[in-house]
């Protein structure tokens, strides 16, 4: 069953993090001549309105992006992807991944987007129907394994589970792996919680055994309310591009100021 709906956590501190390291990579690969492949897996509805009663009712962004925006760099891939948004969609508009990458590629690249959720999918057909993006409403890991290796070769996956279903802790690194096998040069990034409960922890201990040459990146917060258990936020990278350890030591300078 299905339930998971981002547009309560939208702009929460997860998503500065994991958003900001998107924004980078994508902004990085992109400064090349040369086409990309985009492929995300769970995609979500890709816009939300963070004055919305469901966004207003956790008040998450009020303590992620709206606290941690005023001191982004002006020029950061991230913060001009957000001023893009809001000038497009409304003040109250955020990007989830798919429209990050979507105003960041070219007319060269692909992006293809897999969301199982049926008032997800529909949403995020809306919020990107002006952008050449190919739409499956598919299981995120069986589309990946059946595109891969794309063509261009060269590009990125994102995967960006609800970890709604328990035993995506056990299955996850075993599609990390073998997507990896079909797709050796790509850049393959998850985002995962870091939970009270230490849930992550054995899915990470089989990742890193499976990609000894991997790059990890954890941020730490308070719970967001009483009784949360989500304490921060990871990301593990596969085939990480030039540039992404300076791009994450920008992002602990900024979770600084939450101190």
């Amino acid at each position: 069953m299905l339930s998971y709906q981002h547009i309560y956590h939208a702009g929460n501190l997860a998503d500065v993090q994991k958003h900001m390291l998107l924004a980078h990579v994508l902004d990085y690969l992109t400064q090349k001549d040369k086409p990309l492949s985009y492929i995300e897996t769970h995609a979500g509805r890709g816009l939300y309105d963070l004055g919305s009663d469901e966004a207003l009712k956790t008040g998450e962004a009020a303590s992620g992006i709206a606290l941690l925006e005023p001191h982004l760099r002006k020029d950061h891939p991230y913060r001009q992807r957000l001023a893009e948004v809001r000038a497009r969609f409304g003040a109250a508009a955020y990007p989830g991944s798919p429209l990050i990458a979507a105003l960041t590629l070219r007319d060269t690249d692909s992006q293809h987007l897999s969301e199982l959720h049926p008032q997800e999918y529909e949403a995020l057909r809306q919020s990107l129907h002006d952008f050449p993006v190919y739409f499956r409403k598919e299981d995120g890991f069986q589309r990946a394994l059946s595109l891969t290796p794309p063509m261009p070769r060269r590009g990125l996956l994102l995967c960006d589970p609800a970890y709604e279903v328990k035993t995506d802790y056990e299955t996850i690194p075993h599609h990390f792996a073998a997507i990896a096998r079909k797709w050796n040069v790509g850049i393959l990034m998850l985002w995962y919680p870091i939970l009270t409960s230490g849930a992550h922890q054995e899915m990470l201990e089989t990742l890193v055994a499976n990609h000894p040459d991997h790059l990890r990146h954890e941020v730490r917060f308070p719970p967001v309310r009483e009784g949360h258990r989500m304490i921060g936020s990871g990301m593990f990278i596969v085939n990480p591009p030039y540039g992404t350890e300076a791009a994450i030591a920008e992002i602990d300078q900024l979770f600084r100021k939450l101190r």
